[in-house]
């Protein structure tokens, strides 16, 4: 099989810090690549030595390393609350870290380019499981609006390069991700990390009941980071768009997105049940039915990435347990 990468690529990863970017550095690392004695590098500089939505520093940053290959895993990120208090900085924030860095990847000479979306880019209502052609087919969910479009932004500005300049710019999206590096703030997590939290600290608290937003009744599918990590340098390698082999939509087309997840799926309501059994809580569940849910249901078709040979690795039952563990030894001890 011929790669396209090499052990011997100066790889970047923006947003090297975060759950998903360094979940990437740990699958680049485990499959040979940044191994100085193949001359390879992975450089992960932090918010603090490249300001990401300066696009100055950005262009400058990037004619003196020169990267080779560029993971742009870096965005802000929230749960429903964070989306509905700050929309413009949802927006704002990331539009500006994507165009920055892609742009600047382009000028610079980049070879190839991993863009990190989302699956909330789909429809609100769009057909489940949702295929990738399914994107701006009607409107979007309404809680993450803001971060949807600055993603489907940068899709599209990936697949414009591509079409227009030949640069060679891949996006995959991945569905919601738990795992090592989470986010457990109490008002800006997404669902997995915030009932982790909230039913780890009740147990260790002894709460008799657990507040729950909305009804339970949605449907959401849940994917491992590490296996996130290991699908994005699966693409890398793999995935050439325009090859003969590579996927097509359902009407021939050449897609340049692909979506990462586990082809299941499972309500709050017994992933809220599952956490509270793993976390050992023994109390009261009581569900404010006043927030408000999101999307009724959000499961990805993985046709096209397990035709391609990737398949995730780590069962929910697994990742959960996993996460619980970590989660109490990094905050209770």
């Amino acid at each position: 099989m011929i790669k396209n990468i090499n052990y011997s690529d100066k790889f970047f990863i923006a947003g090297s810090k975060g759950m998903a970017g360094s979940a990437i550095c740990r699958a680049l690392l485990r499959n040979g690549y940044g191994d100085k004695k193949k001359d390879g590098i992975l450089l992960t500089p932090g918010r603090e030595e490249l300001n990401l939505m300066n696009q100055n520093l950005v262009k400058d940053w990037f004619n003196l390393n020169k990267p080779s290959v560029v993971i742009l895993a870096a965005a802000k990120v929230g749960g429903i609350l964070a989306n509905q208090k700050f929309p413009a900085d949802f927006i704002l924030n990331n539009l500006k870290i994507q165009t920055n860095v892609i742009e600047a990847a382009w000028k610079a000479g980049t070879r190839r380019l991993l863009f990190l979306g989302s699956s909330c880019i789909y429809p609100r209502h769009a057909k489940q499981p949702i295929r990738e052609e399914y994107l701006l087919e009607s409107s979007l969910e309404n809680t993450n609006e803001w971060y949807a479009i600055s993603k489907i932004a940068g899709l599209k500005l990936c697949e414009a390069l591509r079409k227009q300049h030949q640069f060679d710019a891949i996006s995959i999206m991945p569905t919601n991700l738990y795992g090592p590096g989470d986010n457990y703030h109490p008002e800006n997590s997404h669902v997995m990390a915030a009932l982790i939290s909230k039913f780890s600290r009740a147990c260790k608290e002894s709460k008799q009941f657990v507040e729950c937003w909305g009804s339970g009744l949605p449907l959401r599918e849940f994917l491992h980071v590490d296996d996130l990590g290991n699908a994005a340098v699966f693409c890398l390698e793999t995935w050439q768009p325009f090859s003969n082999s590579a996927p097509k939509d359902i009407f021939g087309n050449t897609l340049t997105h692909l979506n990462v997840g586990t082809g299941n799926d499972i309500s709050i309501f017994d992933l809220t049940n599952k956490i509270a059994k793993f976390t050992n809580f023994k109390g009261e569940i009581i569900w404010d039915k006043s927030k408000p849910d999101g999307s009724p249901r959000k499961l990805l078709n993985i046709d096209r990435i397990k035709k391609l040979g990737w398949e995730p690795s780590i069962s929910l039952d697994e990742g959960i347990v996993r996460t619980i563990n970590e989660y109490r030894k990094n905050n209770f001890l």
